[in-house]
């Protein structure tokens, strides 16, 4: 059985710059090459991950290093504008991402796991779901009309796998080379690699998609999760 992307919009909604390529990349990458449209919401800054020397303006360093990944995928990119380690659930925070939403009108967003390490991470999670849903509520007013239909949800892996059960993989065997292309333009992370309260990304990366490809028979795969509630997921 093959899943193919052809004709879909998908919009990977993260908390921060170089999210995507750790766990979604792939089939970000393998969704492009067969047809879809690619999106990547980044809501925090990615200012407070500084590396042994700091860099000043890291903010939009990192800005700079996610927009040259997005384009090795074609990828639309939006931003939050969020501080690391502030990004909360408000009202605000729901309605401007529902706004991308609509703006980019996806079929299916990728989002983080409420089960993951980072609280940035869990924060995204909680915004993008209630966004997805409303984004196709015409009693909630934004610039773009209301969708009519919410798009479908997949919830990404876990930054290492923990507390996460996979529902199915995504086989990203040939796109493998494409994540380590992405994850080399945050060349700010990646200087932090010999920081003891970090991991080295690539090492992190490559076993994560190597266990995931053990689990389903396959080189190298991307693990989700389906959000299962009432109309947020959909047969293919």
């Amino acid at each position: 059985m093959k899943l193919n992307f052809q004709q879909e919009r998908i919009l990977a909604v993260v908390a921060h710059p170089d999210d995507a390529e750790l766990l979604c990349a792939g089939t970000l990458a393998r969704a492009h090459h067969e047809g879809a449209a690619i999106g990547i919401c980044v809501l925090c800054q990615g200012d407070k991950g500084q590396p042994e020397q700091p860099i000043e303006n890291l903010a939009e360093v990192r800005r700079q290093e996610m927009q040259t990944a997005a384009k090795l995928i074609g990828a639309d990119l939006f931003f939050g504008e969020n501080p690391d380690g502030v990004l909360f659930d408000n009202l605000e925070r729901r309605r401007h991402l529902t706004q991308i939403i609509r703006q980019f009108s996806p079929t299916l967003v990728l989002a983080h796991s409420q089960s993951d390490y980072h609280a940035d991470h869990r924060a995204a999670s909680v915004i993008t779901e209630a966004a997805t849903w409303f984004s196709a509520s015409a009693g909630n007013q934004t610039q773009s009309p209301a969708l009519n239909q919410p798009p479908v949800l997949w919830w990404m892996d876990t930054v290492n796998m923990t507390q996460f059960e996979p529902h199915f993989y995504i086989d990203v065997s040939e796109y493998v080379d494409t994540k380590l292309d992405m994850l080399n333009c945050h060349q700010s992370q990646l200087q932090r690699g010999k920081d003891a309260s970090f991991s080295p990304l690539q090492d992190l990366m490559l076993q994560q998609c190597a266990v995931r490809g053990a689990q389903s028979g396959v080189a190298s795969a991307e693990a989700f999760q389906s959000h299962t509630a009432w109309k947020r997921c959909a047969a293919w």
